[in-house]
């Protein structure tokens, strides 16, 4: 269907005279007719009633008039799209993100400049390991991902967007709870709880280390699938552990959190994207990672 026909017979319909409809689409009467009857000809119908002075709908006509208005009205939303496409207002962004990037309200926030800047856009937020995420982005399934541990490669973009200190927490009846400073060696004996280690090897390595380093060796007791499991064990008196310092708040009435200014270790998530991906809202995600 030429699309071109569709909107001359739409003007010549809406004016009933070929004249005035020549005027409105800026050509001449002779070409305008033409069309007509091109696309008369295309669907084997009469469109019109032809006299002197006017051209009227016929039945078919009116009815076909519906659908050309219809079809024109979609084409125009297909077109405006994909303008937004092309410009970053619209498509959908798959992000990846660890769970430490959410309880330091850094994705939230982001999603809502995004949002406030690209309101058609679709964003799908999936939970996955750093690994998995690594493994994601190759494969294309995701666009962004925000993790512990980023590759290194030249054709990855890797921005660091969050470094958080550490702090302890305790249950609120440990003996170490009323204690305003903590050292090293108060935290030799006690039972511990840490995530899991197969959820990020190369994190629970670091933190062996950065205990040692401290000065104590950790007795992990229980492994925990994510941060609030944790301190719910934490919170039940199962264990110390370490968290981020934006989980203060969790667990009010049950936890208490120390700072340990002397350990060396901080909770670190970075960005990475595709340096090849041109897509505006993928420019757009990373503008509102640092508004």
């Amino acid at each position: 269907m030429d699309f071109k026909l569709l909107r001359a017979f739409v003007v010549v319909a809406e004016t009933e005279n070929i004249g005035q409809a020549a005027e409105r689409l800026h050509i001449s009467q002779s070409p305008l007719s033409r069309q007509i009857m091109q696309l008369e000809a295309q669907l084997g119908l009469t469109l019109f009633e032809r006299s002197r002075q006017r051209v009227r709908l016929t039945g078919e006509g009116r009815l076909f008039l519906l659908d050309a208005q219809n079809l024109l009205s979609q084409a125009e939303r297909v077109k405006a799209h994909a303008r937004r496409l092309a410009q970053g207002e619209s498509g959908t962004l798959a992000v990846g993100y660890v769970e430490a990037i959410m309880h330091a309200e850094v994705l939230p926030q982001a999603l809502r400049h995004l949002r406030a800047q690209r309101p058609t856009s679709n964003v799908t937020l999936h939970a996955l390991s750093s690994a998995a995420q690594v493994e994601a982005l190759y494969r294309r399934a995701i666009d962004v991902g925000m993790l512990y541990s980023p590759p290194h490669d030249p054709d990855i973009q890797v921005v660091e967007i969050m470094s958080e200190p550490v702090v302890l927490a305790l249950a609120l009846d440990h003996p170490l709870a009323g204690q305003p400073d903590i050292r090293a060696d108060d935290l030799d004996s006690l039972h511990w709880i840490a995530l899991a280690e197969a959820r990020n090897p190369d994190a629970r390595r670091r933190f062996i280390e950065n205990c040692r380093s401290s000065g104590f060796v950790p007795d992990i007791q229980m492994e925990a699938d994510d941060l609030l499991t944790a301190l719910r064990l934490v919170g039940a008196g199962l264990g110390v552990t370490l968290v981020q310092s934006s989980l203060r708040d969790a667990l009010p009435g049950r936890l208490t959190f120390r700072d340990l200014p002397w350990f060396p270790s901080a909770v670190k998530v970075y960005a990475m994207w595709r340096k090849d991906d041109p897509r505006p809202l993928v420019g757009a995600f990373k503008k509102a990672l640092s508004p």
